[in-house]
């Protein structure tokens, strides 16, 4: 049985690969892997989210990583912000860090379940969460992005509209202040869960 891409370990064999791309105007190299989500390159849900995100201050989290599809653009072009990167994938974390540093961009890289390897609380946390684990451990994290927020912090995700977009609005429109979808392309949405009003 193939590996899951949340596995923390995967067995697959390694098939390390590179390539560019382009976003925010910028050329950017990654490496990635087999084992990890959207190995060969930014998926669209992932270049949805980003695009679609205000600039950034304070402290950021981007919650299931990866290799640092969004984490490490979003940090390159945020440059006075602080971004924690976490994943559960231990091979998609180290791909982080490595990307990290082959894009010369500082961040912090956590290994660990949902918060589990994260401490304090962010001003921003974005993910493209993890579907195929199911709606109680998609809502669960969503619930501890609640906690774990500022006052006035905000959690983005990117869902596709057929694989559970408007109950994840209404779940969220319950939990936050306010949640309201910000971009819809190409069938994903782009959701914006405000924690203060």
């Amino acid at each position: 049985m193939p590996d899951h891409y949340y596995t923390p370990l995967p067995a697959s064999q390694h098939a390390l690969r590179q390539f560019t791309a382009n976003l925010f105007h910028r050329e950017f190299s990654f490496l990635t892997d087999a084992g990890v989500f959207s190995r060969d390159g930014v998926d669209p849900g992932t270049r949805a989210l980003i695009e679609a995100i205000p600039p950034l201050r304070g402290r950021a989290l981007d919650l299931g990583c990866g290799w640092g599809a969004a984490g490490i653009p979003l940090a390159k072009i945020n440059p006075e912000c602080a971004f924690v990167l976490t994943d559960v994938n231990q091979r998609a974390a180290e791909l982080a860090r490595k990307n990290a540093a082959l894009n010369g961009v500082e961040v912090t890289v956590a290994v660990g379940d949902g918060f589990e390897s994260v401490s304090g609380d962010f001003d921003v946390i974005f993910s493209n969460p993890p579907i195929r684990a199911g709606k109680e451990k998609i809502y669960g994290l969503f619930a501890q992005a609640h906690e774990r927020l500022a006052p006035e912090g905000v959690l983005y995700i990117v869902i596709r509209k057929q694989q559970g977009a408007p109950s994840a609005l209404k779940y969220l429109s319950g939990l936050f202040a306010r949640a309201e979808v910000i971009d819809r392309s190409g069938g994903y949405w782009v959701i914006a869960a405000r924690k203060g009003a």
